[in-house]
């Protein structure tokens, strides 16, 4: 046994994490590597899968051929002379039977005596159906290439502790085929809205996780050091800026599909690490923005669910386009059930305090109108609805309205009380940007810490000229967890951030 398996042991054993079990699959690792045996041997020859094997025998395709899979074993059932096991592989499970009299008896042996449930084996065998009428796999060779040192989470439960699901997410993956089928569902998901802009002549790139100005977001940055330059730097909270100096030098279509990182607090729709989507077209608006991102919803419900009808734990959401759109001024009125004097220049102060809702000193009407919404609209808000008439005050990427000058072109989509996408005809007017900058950073003295730097650099990109434009972004998490019926965020990431353990 290796030194550091050995050490590994010692410091379970004192802390009496080891049970029975578990003492016996070491013990069958001393002794397989006593007779030069190695429990995690060289790799072997894999040539086909479960599924491969189920089909071809439902297929009627020739059942005298011989499989090689290999997969980690869930369960083992002796029968004396002859074993029955169910193996996974990528594919999903087989069944396995194992003979003393087709094998022979060193083979058997070696199998009943030293793998266990949760190892990893080779198999070779023909497929045949068994009385009960499940295809199976006749095991003529066997071999371990794995040994699991721990037991299992008990077969008809699975891993059901949601923090250690969590923690070891490699365990929830090999005991819950469900959370394995969610996360195939994901990449589902972002290759198809990835496809969708590709069609559309939209090109994918990479811009820079570490960030000399935060920017593209109103959000607290995580701050680290860049020793060889002696600088610090702030980890990506939005790749918008970039992106649009990407407009500005002639990639008029362009997407990311981008993992960003917010300092606050965590919750059922919050994870301080997260995937957006955001793309930029030249030559449109917030009205461009909106069918674009109706289509590419209806899309992706469609292909990945097979239906515009989406089930979200008791409700039914609709994606067939266009979805409603609301002012979020009427949104107070309609959904929160406000009296238009209650949201007046005069009375907001008074229905906010109402509220126990505090905004910040600096806070002008519309972000005192945003406030209200957040708190009374948002989780109200079932089917998908554009949500239009953001103040401009809140919005400093965002160009004016030009039929209202106070207010921004500017969507934000809500579904099942959560946002999903937020868009916008971009700001290409320099003058304005800077002006709106310095406002944030006003504002970042006063005490916000969610404003916007000055980035002088992209205040100069903007002088070159930005083509009229719309970008959009995506929560890609909360979508996941709209389309695979999942109530919290940390079900669709693979490593959600944890505290760690005391």
């Amino acid at each position: 046994m290796s030194e550091k398996l050995k050490t590994n042991v010692v410091v379970d054993q004192q802390e009496n994490k080891i049970v029975n079990e578990d003492l016996v699959r070491l013990n069958k690792v001393k002794e397989l590597e006593s007779k030069g045996i190695s429990p995690w041997p060289a790799y072997k020859k894999v040539e086909h899968t479960c599924a491969k094997v189920i089909y071809d025998f439902e297929h009627e395709i020739s059942q005298e051929n011989d499989y090689i899979i290999a997969g980690r074993l869930i369960t083992i059932r002796d029968h004396g002379k002859s074993v029955f096991a169910n193996l996974r592989d990528r594919s999903g499970d087989l069944q396995i039977y194992i003979k003393k009299d087709d094998i022979g008896e060193e083979q058997f042996n070696f199998f009943m005596q030293n793998i266990d449930a949760g190892d990893i084996v080779w198999a070779k065998g023909k497929a045949f159906k068994t009385k009960l009428g499940e295809i199976t796999l006749k095991v003529s060779q066997v071999s371990l290439l794995s040994k699991c040192l721990h037991a299992l989470p008990e077969k008809f439960h699975g891993l059901v502790d949601v923090e250690q699901r969590y923690r070891q997410r490699y365990l929830d993956l090999m005991s819950n085929p469900e959370t394995k089928a969610k996360f195939i569902k994901r990449s589902k998901i972002i290759q198809t809205i990835r496809n969708f802009l590709l069609e559309k002549e939209f090109l994918e790139v990479e811009t820079p996780m570490l960030h000399p100005i935060p920017g593209g977001a109103n959000a607290r940055p995580f701050i680290t050091h860049h020793n060889a330059y002696n600088m610090d730097l702030y980890l990506r909270i939005a790749p918008e800026l970039y992106l649009k100096r990407l407009v500005v030098g002639g990639i008029e279509r362009v997407f990311e599909i981008n993992r960003n990182f917010r300092n606050e607090g965590v919750s059922t729709r919050h994870n301080p690490e997260f995937t957006m989507l955001e793309f930029y077209m030249a030559h449109g608006d917030y009205k461009d923005g909106i069918a674009l991102t109706e289509e590419m919803f209806s899309s992706a419900a469609n292909k990945v669910v097979g239906s515009n009808y989406i089930k979200f734990g008791d409700k039914e959401i609709d994606f067939t386009a266009p979805f409603r759109k609301l002012t979020m001024r009427d949104s107070l009125v309609e959904i929160a059930g406000l009296k238009e004097n209650e949201i007046s220049e005069e009375n907001i102060d008074k229905t906010l305090k109402s509220y126990n809702l505090e905004v910040v000193k600096t806070a002008g009407y519309g972000a005192k109108v945003s406030a209200l919404f957040e708190e009374l609209v948002e989780e109200k808000i079932v089917q998908p609805t554009f949500i239009i008439g953001y103040p401009i005050e809140i919005s400093p990427l965002a160009k004016r309205d030009p039929e209202k000058p106070n207010f921004a072109a500017r969507f934000e989509l809500f579904v099942a009380g959560m946002e999903l996408a937020n868009g916008f005809t971009e700001l290409n007017d320099p003058f304005d940007q800077a002006d709106r900058f310095r406002s944030q950073v006003e504002a970042r003295g006063a005490g916000d810490e969610e404003a916007h730097h000055y980035d002088g650099d992209y205040i100069k990109a903007l002088e070159y000229g930005l083509s009229p434009a719309v970008g959009v972004g995506v929560g890609l998490d909360r979508l996941t967890m709209l389309l695979t019926d999942t109530t919290s965020i940390k079900d669709v990431i693979l490593f959600p951030t944890l505290k760690n353990i005391e």
